[in-house]
C-alpha cells in the first residue's frame, strides 16, 4: 500500500474515531449528566424558601424544562445525522459536518441555558440563601466525582 492511501486511511480512522467519540460522550452526558434538577430539589428542600420564591422557582424550572427539551431534541437529532454518516453512507461528508456543527450548537445551547439558569435561580434568594446555594453550586460543580 503507497504512503498516500495509508495516509487517508489514517486520516479516515481518526476521523471515525472522534465521531464515535463524540457521540458517546453526548448520549452519556444526556444520560448521566443533569446538574440543575438535583440543584433545583436542594435549593426547594434546604434553602427555607418563602411561598413566593418557590412559585416563582417552580416558573423558573418550567421554562428551563421547555428550553432543555428543546436542546436534547436537537441532540438527538444531530446524533442520527452522525449515526447515518458512519453506518449508512460510510464517510465524513458535507452532512457529517453539519451534523456535527449541530451536535455542538446544541450541545453549547444546552450548556449556557443551564448556567443562566442556575443564576436566575440565585437572583431570586436572600443574601443568606444565596451564601447557601453558592456552597451547594460549589460542591455540585467543583467537588462532584468525574
Amino acid at each position: 500500500m503507497s504512503a498516500s492511501r495509508l495516509s487517508v486511511l489514517a486520516i479516515a480512522c481518526t476521523l471515525l474515531t472522534a465521531v464515535i467519540g463524540g457521540w458517546v460522550g453526548v448520549n452519556y452526558g444526556l444520560r448521566h449528566v443533569r446538574p440543575s434538577p438535583q440543584l433545583d430539589d436542594l435549593v426547594h428542600t434546604q434553602l427555607h424558601l418563602s411561598r413566593a420564591q418557590n412559585e416563582q422557582l417552580i416558573a423558573l424550572e418550567n421554562a428551563f424544562a421547555a428550553q432543555r427539551s428543546l436542546y436534547e431534541t436537537q441532540l438527538r437529532a444531530a446524533n442520527r445525522d452522525i449515526a447515518a454518516a458512519i453506518t449508512v453512507r460510510h464517510q465524513y461528508d458535507a452532512g457529517t459536518q453539519e451534523a456535527l456543527e449541530r451536535l455542538n450548537n446544541a450541545m453549547m445551547g444546552l450548556q449556557r441555558a443551564t448556567v443562566e439558569h442556575v443564576i436566575a435561580m440565585r437572583a431570586l434568594l436572600s443574601s443568606d440563601q444565596a451564601n447557601q446555594f453558592d456552597s451547594i453550586v460549589n460542591q455540585a460543580l467543583v467537588v462532584a466525582p468525574p
